[in-house]
């Protein structure tokens, strides 16, 4: 397959340095396979070593330069340690890509600490890799920033509640920050992600058979990122549900029958969503 050079296109404005955070498989994987391909320079963060030393080794041995930070995204020190492996080089492509969710309940009776994790990644992890990465894109002229966002985030779930409220909070934000920073020469994407099949959706027994690829996520990100603030990806059916679940009136009825399903009756979901 042959890939569009987003290098040659965008690489005065986006590079020369791509920061992937949440960067080791699936569509972070697939972002980075794209860029390295075109001649962006990485630097890969992920709290998982093993994956992420190798789609480094992978990189590198294409001949692409990559620094491989593991870090935990939940933890307060996450941005410092990045900094650590970025203060030195030209940061000009920020893609928040962490904030996959794998345990369901109560929120009154799910742990604390699982609750905080999901809002640390999705929202204080957003907003202070945008706040710091964006600064100096503002101070350069240029840059762009894409976060990573979800359906869910149209509609609060039962049993997600951390979840689609850190997702709608990760929207909202983004289009507040595209219409702050667009002014001033940095670009802002919400890339807004439905059924995707990934390692993180695999472990979790959805079938991903019926689900988007992560380079076709990857490859619309790119494609789109001076088309924000918000780009839904375009897997048949996700806009029509988009504008279903976020509806005004008659709020109640539409969220007591448009909650995410669980596990088990996910497959037969997506059937149905990509019947649509």
């Amino acid at each position: 397959m042959k890939l569009q050079k987003y290098g040659q296109k965008y690489g005065q404005k986006y590079g020369p340095w791509a920061l992937l955070i949440g960067g080791s498989e699936g569509v972070g994987a697939a972002f980075a396979r794209l860029l390295a391909a075109d001649g962006f320079k990485l630097v890969l963060v992920a709290r998982k070593p093993a994956p992420l030393e190798a789609l480094a080794a992978e990189l590198c041995s294409q001949g692409a330069e990559v620094r491989a930070v593991s870090a935990d995204l939940s933890q307060p020190e996450a941005l410092n340690t990045v900094r650590a492996a970025t203060d030195d080089i030209e940061v000009g492509l920020l893609i928040y890509n962490a904030g996959a969710n794998n345990t369901r309940g109560l929120f009154t009776e799910l742990p604390e600490d699982i609750t905080q994790s999901v809002i640390a990644i999705n929202v204080l992890g957003q907003a202070n890799f945008a706040r710091h990465y964006g600064a100096l894109m503002v101070k350069r002229g240029k840059g762009g920033i894409i976060l990573g966002g979800s359906l869910s985030s149209y509609l609060g779930s039962p049993t997600l509640a951390a979840y689609t409220a850190s997702k709608a909070f990760s929207r909202i934000f983004s289009e507040a920050l595209w219409a702050e920073l667009q002014p001033l020469g940095v670009d802002v994407l919400h890339l807004n992600i439905g059924f995707t099949a990934t390692p993180a959706m695999a472990r979790l027994g959805l079938p991903i058979n019926l689900a988007e690829s992560p380079e076709t996520v990857a490859r619309e990100g790119l494609e789109n990122i001076a088309n924000g603030p918000v780009w839904i990806v375009s897997t048949r059916g996700n806009v029509e549900h988009a504008r279903k679940i976020s509806g005004v009136d008659h709020r109640a009825e539409i969220v007591r029958t448009n909650a995410i399903v669980p596990r088990e009756e996910t497959a037969r979901a997506a059937r149905e969503h990509q019947q649509v």
